[in-house]
C-alpha cells in the first residue's frame, strides 16, 4: 500500500468515482509531465450538493466542505490520470479555488483552505502548492466552488 493509500484510508477517505464532464471537455490531459485536472465541482453522483454564493446562501465553513468535496472529485480524476498508481505523484503544483461570492466577500482564501489542508493531509510536503483564491459571480450549476489542480507525475 503507498504512502498516499495509507494516508487516505488514516483520514476515513475514500475517493469516489471520477465525475463525468458535463460539457464538451475532458476530465484531464497530461503533457510534459504534468496532469492538469480540469474545474471540479461540488457534486456526489453527479449532483451538485453545494450551491449558492458565501456567505448569503452558506457560511465559510460550509464553503471550506465544499472545496474540500470538490477537491476530492478531482483527485478522483488523478488517480485514474495514473491508472492507482499514487507513487507516480511529485507533488501538487498548483490548485485553483473560484468561490461563488456576494459583492464585498474577501474571504476567498479561508475557504480555498478547505481544499489546500486536504491536499497537505493526503500529500505532506508534496502537497504544498501555489493557489489562487478567486470570487466569481456565478458558478456552473450554481456551485458555491470549482477547484482546478495541475500535479506533477513521473512518467509511466
Amino acid at each position: 500500500m503507498s504512502v498516499i493509500e495509507e494516508n487516505l484510508k488514516q483520514l476515513g477517505i475514500v475517493l469516489p468515482a471520477a465525475p463525468k464532464p458535463v460539457a464538451a471537455y475532458v476530465p484531464c490531459v497530461e503533457a510534459g509531465g504534468l496532469v492538469y485536472v480540469s474545474g471540479q465541482l461540488p457534486s456526489r453522483d453527479g449532483k451538485v450538493v453545494y450551491c449558492g454564493s458565501v456567505p448569503a446562501a452558506m457560511d465559510i465553513s460550509t464553503a471550506r466542505e465544499a472545496a474540500r468535496l470538490a477537491t476530492l472529485n478531482a483527485l478522483a480524476v488523478v488517480r485514474d490520470a495514473v491508472n492507482a498508481d499514487w507513487s507516480r505523484i511529485i507533488r501538487i503544483v498548483r490548485l485553483g479555488v473560484f468561490v461563488q461570492s456576494d459583492p464585498g466577500f474577501d474571504q476567498q482564501p479561508q475557504v480555498a483552505n478547505g481544499a489546500s489542508d486536504l491536499l497537505l493531509s493526503i500529500f505532506g510536503e508534496a502537497g504544498r502548492h501555489a493557489r489562487a483564491a478567486v470570487g466569481a459571480a456565478a458558478l456552473p450549476l450554481n456551485a458555491v466552488v470549482e477547484v482546478e489542480l495541475l500535479v506533477q507525475i513521473k512518467p509511466a
